[in-house]
């Protein structure tokens, strides 16, 4: 499926690069910010960038996106101004392909195809969803495909060889490959059976010629290059580029240098 994000990975493989994929929560410290954040990360090298629309039951979430998703829904965002901002990103930033995380309650409830079309419409470019099971997602899928948006499913570390091969076959982005056990965030070290993972998801998801992806714990750029030497086609990286903006809330001209150079970081082990 020729969608901007796959296209993207496509690109990039011509290029003999990996993917940084960068995931911020948007509309947070504030709507303001928010676009000036992702600008940042857009011009310092992030190829895709992850939308997290704010969410009072982040499931999948580790305590650093909570916290700013409750900051931001205490300060009124809501879904359609992370849709709105987002479309005037792209109003400068059309190559670079967004995509929402976010849980089925926000697309439910907002009404499914209303919402998708929305999405669309506001020049979105695909969705992850953690908590929506792909047995029970084919409104999600038909209404997807109807309107060219990027399905991204996630596996886990203990996802069976037949689940990872039909997530393979609904996935039209690339597959999402969460590296540990638990929830999103830093930690002080990977486990072996998250490289076996890699592997062993790299094989399969290569079979059906889809991207693999992998997030959930990188935190430096050391731990992405280990993701990508397992065989990663792309690194997800959300938690520590929040912890940079809540660190720096009071002085942006500092948030936004770190979160520059902090991605650069990022993007240089993409080339090895």
């Amino acid at each position: 499926m020729n969608n901007k994000v796959a296209l993207k990975f496509s690109n990039l493989e011509k290029r003999k690069e990996k993917a940084l994929i960068t995931y911020l929560v948007g509309g947070f410290p504030d709507l303001i910010t928010s676009r000036q954040i992702i600008e940042t990360v857009i011009e310092s090298g992030a190829d895709i960038v992850e939308i997290g629309i704010p969410f009072s039951d982040p499931m999948a979430d580790g305590p650093i996106i909570q916290q700013a998703f409750s900051e931001t829904l205490q300060n009124g965002i809501r879904p359609v101004d992370c849709l709105h901002l987002i479309n005037s990103i792209k109003t400068r930033y059309d190559d670079t392909p967004i995509v929402v995380m976010t849980y089925s309650n926000i697309l439910y409830a907002n009404g499914l195809n209303k919402f998708l079309k929305l999405s669309k419409n506001s020049n979105i470019d695909g969705f992850i969803v953690p908590d929506l099971n792909f047995q029970e997602a084919d409104d999600f899928l038909l209404a997807s495909k109807n309107l060219g948006l990027a399905t991204i499913f996630l596996t886990s570390p203990n996802t069976n060889l037949k689940r990872l091969a039909k997530i393979c076959t609904i996935s039209t982005g690339f597959v999402y490959m969460v590296s540990v056990y638990g929830i999103t965030g830093s930690r002080n070290r990977f486990e072996k059976y998250t490289f076996d993972s890699i592997k062993k998801t790299k094989a399969i998801t290569t079979k059906h010629d889809i991207p693999l992806a992998v997030g959930f714990g990188i935190s430096t750029p050391s731990d992405g290059l280990k993701m990508i030497q397992a065989g990663a086609d792309g690194i997800i990286v959300g938690s520590s580029l929040i912890k940079i903006i809540q660190q720096h809330k009071d002085d942006k001209d500092t948030m936004l240098k770190n979160l520059g150079l902090f991605v650069k970081q990022l993007k240089k082990v993409c080339y090895s």
